[in-house]
């Protein structure tokens, strides 16, 4: 088994696909797995302590730029596809799949060029504009969410849900330790959430006794210093970091989790039965985060706040309430668990498998 795995720029993007290389990693273990991003800090972070092969090609986004970034990002598309091109001939993959992002759409066209069983996997309710665009042209698509196959060629599309990596999974169904204190997860994606933290430190200054709330705070790396300073000299029990990399040992510790709303992230809390209050980042390709968020929120797994209707002062008192509220928690937490697709890994390696084969 030879098989390409191309996204990035985001751990959203990043992580489904490293859920499925594992698996395909697990059933063939003398195969080759070949990660194809882009040689951004956060990909390279993400699958620095994986065993993947690594490539990275030339390539910049199209979609929210000036139209002197436009033309910038179209000039370098054949130098894009040219680089794919030639890993494609060299690694001569049996199949590409890409994740999301904008370095998947030269890799994927490069395959398809070849002749090479090409999928795509959507983690969003609304697709990107590379996705859309593939869309036409691969073999197979996967969404996550119940009618995002609706933006795709009729047929094409298979429900699998968003993977989830297998560390995550693990932690499914352990039990929190018994603790007087509530800790707060506070999550702004792989790269952090500028107006999120600014919340968040509104929010918990002045501190709360340290014996009632604790805070987890992922920041990303612009404002890790600042919000570490803020809460210490508040007094607040927070553990500030730019990057969680134990993940799994951060969620197992959460009462609630306050967040943006990328799919990955809301399929982890699915699947671990985490109560949320989302906050969508308000500029997301046609904000698709709110109709992520919103799709929770309807289900009553989480509440959901555009952060223009947020203060500090009103995020507390719904983050105290809901910490208060131990029956409304654990029913949010009962919702939340309702979305979980144990199986999305799974179902994209046997549907994908399948293609092989026809």
């Amino acid at each position: 088994m030879r098989m390409i795995v191309t996204g990035g720029g985001t751990g959203g993007h990043l992580f489904p696909g490293i859920a499925v290389a594992e698996e395909i990693q697990r059933r063939f273990p003398q195969g080759r797995i070949l990660f194809v991003s882009t040689d951004r800090t956060i990909d390279n972070k993400m699958l620095a302590a994986r065993s993947f092969e690594k490539k990275a090609i030339t390539c910049l986004p199209l979609k929210g730029k000036s139209v002197w970034g436009t033309l910038k990002s179209v000039s370098q598309l054949p130098l894009s596809l040219w680089q794919a091109l030639r890993i494609v001939r060299a690694f001569r993959p049996q199949l590409v799949l890409g994740v999301g992002g904008y370095v998947t759409g030269p890799v994927v066209l490069a395959a398809r060029l070849m002749g090479v069983k090409t999928c795509i996997h959507e983690q969003n309710s609304v697709p990107g504009m590379a996705n859309r665009m593939l869309g036409k042209i691969v073999d197979q698509i996967y969404v996550s969410i119940p009618g995002s196959e609706d933006f795709f060629p009729r047929g094409k599309a298979v429900l699998t849900g968003n993977p989830v990596r297998a560390e995550l999974l693990l932690t499914a169904g352990r039990q929190k330790g018994q603790a007087a204190s509530k800790t707060v997860l506070v999550l702004g994606g792989s790269q952090g959430a500028h107006r999120v933290n600014t919340l968040l430190v509104e929010a918990f200054t002045p501190a709360l006794s340290a014996d009632l709330i604790q805070v987890r705070h992922q920041t990303g790396s612009k404002d890790e210093a600042w919000v570490r300073k803020a809460y210490a000299e508040a007094g607040v029990a927070a553990q500030v970091s730019s990057f969680i990399s134990d993940m799994a040992a951060a969620y197992r510790e959460a009462d609630l989790v306050v967040s943006r709303a990328g799919a990955t992230t809301l399929a982890e809390l699915a699947v671990l039965g985490l109560p949320a209050i989302l906050i969508p980042f308000p500029y997301a390709a046609d904000d698709h985060q709110t109709t992520n968020a919103a799709f929770l929120a309807r289900g009553g797994a989480a509440l959901m706040f555009q952060e223009q209707d947020l203060d500090g002062a009103k995020l507390r008192g719904e983050i105290l309430g809901l910490l208060n509220d131990t029956p409304r928690l654990r029913n949010m937490a009962a919702r939340m668990k309702e979305y979980a697709r144990l199986e999305a890994t799974t179902a994209i390696v046997e549907k994908s498998l399948e293609l092989l084969a026809a």
